[in-house]
């Protein structure tokens, strides 16, 4: 199906405390047509290697067989089959939540004793119409509901409604709070990963940073896409930089452009002034210039290689986005057009030797630029950017 529509898929975890695995377990996959996402949110019984062990299997299985178009009741046959049941308490080691969404406008739900999912429309609650289904003895509840624009779906294991239970709260974090919290934080613009990392960051201090549960939210997104086009480097050729600046400005988005002597060859180009700045926002990054036409200008590879830390981090627990989301230096900008408003990404790098990195003692030079860019395309990659870098 072709629209002008992406689904943006993140989660994120925190650990029972003491325990260097997390119990609960979530996979992201699309087929391989590109058109169906699929997410799976596992809560294994429990805490610890155990309950990891579990919950990976739970998660691998469903969203393997889903993938490949195995119907849902075949999935949960098998993961009754395969998964053993507590000799004490007469129920499965695993719970767990699938989100699928086809073509970016249809998702379905099946929900298997983890909290409700939440759907946020216009930054307001939607309620799913839940049905109940009964599958190799095991109580499922299915929605299936047609998509708009943003529209924003939320998972979650227990952990996240126990969250301060006896310290900062009475009975935990339940369901209509959270639902208040997100509506509350909800904004257009926030990406998935956003979103998650705000939900477990609060759980997390409900928790006083010693959770009492593994705590899980994965978030779905479905949003319009946003192009980004970042250029860095003039062409080996001088006289392909007129090619390369027009390829690069007659990409629709935004455009940003890396590199001091970059930046004097766009100047150049457009006819306009470049102002430089000399003032520091942050000490270890260097200003940010301005170029009428351009919406972002800053120097290149110390920045960029900034870009790659918070790009890293960001796949981990995204603790710097409590960093980058509002500072205003170079790398905290380009880190919020990066990962928060673009989907898809193109990177024009020039492979020119620049003569300023050539002095004695700056061990600077074109390969290391383009290894920045390698493995920064590499980790937006991972995030769910779709990226294409051209090299000139």
């Amino acid at each position: 199906m072709i629209n002008n529509l992406v689904t943006e898929i993140n989660g994120l975890s925190i650990n029972h405390i003491g325990e260097e695995l997390c119990g609960d377990c979530f996979k992201i996959v699309t087929t391989e047509d590109g058109q169906t996402s699929i997410a799976v949110l596992a809560d294994g019984l429990g805490s610890g290697v155990k309950a990891n062990i579990l919950s990976t299997l739970t998660s691998s299985l469903i969203s393997t067989m889903m993938a490949n178009n195995l119907s849902f009741e075949e999935c949960v046959e098998t993961i009754v089959e395969t998964l053993p049941i507590c000799k004490e308490r007469q129920i499965a080691y695993s719970t767990f939540t699938i989100l699928k969404i086809t073509g970016n406008t249809l998702a379905e739900i099946y929900n298997y004793d983890n909290p409700e999912p939440i759907l946020l429309r216009n930054g307001k609650e939607y309620r799913l119409n839940q049905t109940e289904m009964l599958i190799s003895g095991k109580k499922i509840y299915h929605s299936k509901i047609y998509c708009l624009p943003y529209d924003t779906f939320i998972l979650l294991s227990d952990g996240t409604i126990h969250a301060g239970i006896g310290q900062s709260m009475n009975f935990g974090w339940e369901r209509p709070q959270i639902v208040e919290y997100l509506e509350a934080l909800y904004d257009k613009e926030y990406s998935s990963r956003t979103l998650a990392t705000e939900l477990i960051e609060h759980c997390d201090l409900l928790y006083d940073r010693k959770p009492g549960d593994d705590a899980t939210c994965l978030v779905a997104r479905v949003r319009k896409k946003s192009m980004v086009n970042l250029l860095i480097g003039p062409a080996s050729d001088m006289s392909d930089d007129t090619d390369m600046l027009n390829l690069f400005f007659l990409k629709e988005g935004k455009h940003i452009v890396c590199g001091g002597t970059t930046s004097n060859t766009v100047a150049k180009f457009l006819g306009r002034p470049l102002i430089v700045s000399s003032e520091y926002s942050d000490k270890n990054i260097p200003p940010i210039s301005k170029i009428e036409g351009v919406d972002l200008v800053t120097e290149g590879v110390i920045t960029i290689n900034k870009v790659l830390d918070y790009a890293k981090n960001a796949l981990g627990r995204n603790e710097d986005y409590f960093s980058w989301s509002f500072k205003e230096d170079g790398a905290s900008q380009i880190a919020r057009l990066l990962f928060e408003e673009a989907t898809d990404i193109n990177f024009y790098v020039g492979c020119a030797v620049n003569p300023a990195h050539q002095v004695e003692g700056l061990n600077i030079n074109y390969k290391i630029k383009m290894q920045l860019i390698d493995e920064l395309s590499k980790v937006l990659r991972q995030m769910g950017k779709k990226i294409k870098v051209s090299y000139f």
